[in-house]
């Protein structure tokens, strides 16, 4: 098969992937297919076949592939700096719909598409990153924002600049989360302590800190409300605040 016989049929594979998304949907792709046709978006004359199962093999899984840094994407035969564009950016994208899905809609009711967001957005991080999700008086998704990266403690995370953050964009309530890179959701004594200084602190301020959620792996997320924490640290927030009064 000479070179002009090789891109036609490619060619004409990628537009069999391409139809087929069309008239099935995504649901008719295994992972390997979507991993594949996503890399022709950055090279779309290349075949692309091989260098998608190498990925799933060598990562595990379609999410693990698409969290992947560019510097473990680069050891996958194959790929290059556009394919591994292709990647990045699609993930961009996932995020930011997500992202924008959420705002305006009641937390309560919509809890599920948080929970979403904050897994796409934080699973497979390789440090742990904090995040924020602002509500107004109806718990309506008002913004999120990562307001610190790295090791997340009392020390490191800021009460004074997350109020600021919080009266800069009007919120009534918050919904703080952070994830644990090693996949353990059990919340260790400093998540517990950082979340009772932000409760006390939000407390003065006539702030509802509503619950802190741990991303994992996968999609595994633990909410401080659902177990009784927060039910804890509000006693022990009206114990305190007893005490300063």
């Amino acid at each position: 098969m000479d070179k002009q016989q090789w891109q036609n049929k490619g060619k004409g594979h990628r537009q069999r992937l391409r139809d087929k998304f069309l008239h099935q949907g995504i649901d008719a792709f295994s992972d390997a297919e979507i991993i594949e046709l996503l890399l022709t978006f950055g090279t779309p004359r290349s075949d692309c076949k091989e260098s998608a199962r190498e990925a799933l093999r060598h990562f595990g899984s379609l999410p693990a592939v698409l969290d992947a840094s560019p510097g473990a994407l680069q050891q996958i035969k194959g790929l290059g700096a556009k394919n591994i564009f292709a990647l990045n950016f699609i993930q961009g994208v996932a995020r930011r719909y997500l992202r924008q899905r959420i705002q305006g809609k009641d937390y309560l009711r919509s809890s599920r598409d948080v929970a979403e967001y904050l897994i796409h957005s934080m699973r497979g991080l390789e440090k742990e990153v904090f995040t924020v999700i602002f509500l107004d008086n109806a718990h309506a998704v008002i913004d999120t924002r990562v307001v610190a990266e790295g090791t997340i403690n009392v020390n490191t995370i800021y009460p004074r600049e997350l109020i600021k953050e919080a009266l800069a964009c009007n919120a009534c309530a918050l919904i703080i989360a952070h994830n644990h890179p090693s996949g353990n959701l059990t919340p260790s004594a400093q998540d517990k302590e950082l979340t009772l200084s932000l409760y006390l602190v939000c407390s003065f301020m006539h702030i509802n800190l509503l619950d802190h959620l741990i991303i994992g792996k996968g999609e595994q997320v633990y909410s401080f409300a659902d177990h009784g924490i927060m039910a804890s640290i509000q006693e022990q927030s009206r114990a305190v605040r007893a005490q300063l009064t």
